[in-house]
């Protein structure tokens, strides 16, 4: 079932002999991350895919953000206010203004003052400019649980807003914790998942032990071999994150399904320079 529903996603999004991009926070090389004017830049810039990250307000609304707590470096607001998400409203979380500092990593992002953390429903609410996919990655501690819902209750929100905006066959759900991605496949097998890895360990074993049908692991941790072996197995293979077009050529010939970029401009202007796109 997955596989027809990748093979769907690919037709709609275009694929051609290369591999797909992904937007990773949007485009957090050019835009403030998770943000929608990231989503948005990466959008225009042609990405056939957004990555985001999710978390989980006090009154249990998806907010997208890469952490589970306010991250001061490129958010400011009140200071009286809990750190931690899981403690705040949604109308608490509109006060941060997460576009107005720009990360220092980063020197050619632009900031975008007054930009909040976006709910998962008005990320899913672009959908309409285009046919890209949505990598969704639930952000989940077995070590701090008070951060979160339930692994069950999160599936069970993410399922209702992929639902909500009629999302099925356009979502992957990742995460390195595979309790949420156990949960959503008993919940709905027809979204895909992405088994994230940080670790040098066998990739289909990886896959397999989260039910899912894409491996992503560290993109240094990608060999030719790996790849063609994770693909006999029926396996997608989308490394995280690349921004060097070193590293894009790298992954490219090591023929991997699709790349998560930082700069989803610069990759897809890269694969036309290869004849790619």
């Amino acid at each position: 079932m997955r596989l027809l529903v990748w093979l769907f996603v690919m037709s709609a999004v275009g694929w051609a002999a290369g591999p797909l991009v992904h937007g990773h926070r949007g485009a957090r090389a050019l835009r403030p991350e998770n943000t929608l004017p990231a989503f948005e830049y990466a959008i225009a810039a042609g990405a056939d895919v957004l990555e985001l990250d999710l978390a989980v307000t006090k009154d249990d609304v998806l907010v997208v953000s890469h952490d589970t707590t306010i991250n001061r470096t490129i958010c400011q607001g009140p200071a009286d206010l809990p750190r931690h998400i899981r403690e705040l409203t949604l109308a608490q979380v509109r006060q941060f203004d997460c576009g107005s500092l720009r990360h220092p990593d980063y020197p050619r992002q632009e900031a975008v003052p007054g930009a909040r953390i976006p709910t998962l429903d008005e990320v899913f609410a672009l959908a309409g400019r285009g046919t890209f996919g949505f990598n969704v990655e639930t952000k989940v501690s077995r070590e701090r649980p008070e951060l979160g819902p339930t692994p069950e209750r999160y599936a069970e929100l993410v399922l209702e807003g992929v639902r909500r905006h009629k999302l099925e066959n356009r979502v992957i759900l990742q995460s390195f914790d595979f309790r949420t991605l156990q949960a959503m496949d008993r919940l709905a097998p027809e979204i895909r998942l992405a088994a994230l890895t940080p670790a040098r360990r066998d990739f289909v074993a990886v896959a397999r032990s989260a039910n899912a049908s894409i491996i992503s692991p560290e993109h240094r941790l990608v060999t030719p071999e790996r790849v063609r072996e994770a693909q006999r197995a029926r396996l997608q293979v989308i490394p995280w994150t690349a921004n060097d077009p070193a590293d894009w050529d790298r992954l490219i010939d090591a023929r991997v399904d699709a790349i998560i970029t930082d700069d989803p401009a610069g990759l897809i202007g890269h694969l036309r320079q290869r004849g790619l796109r």
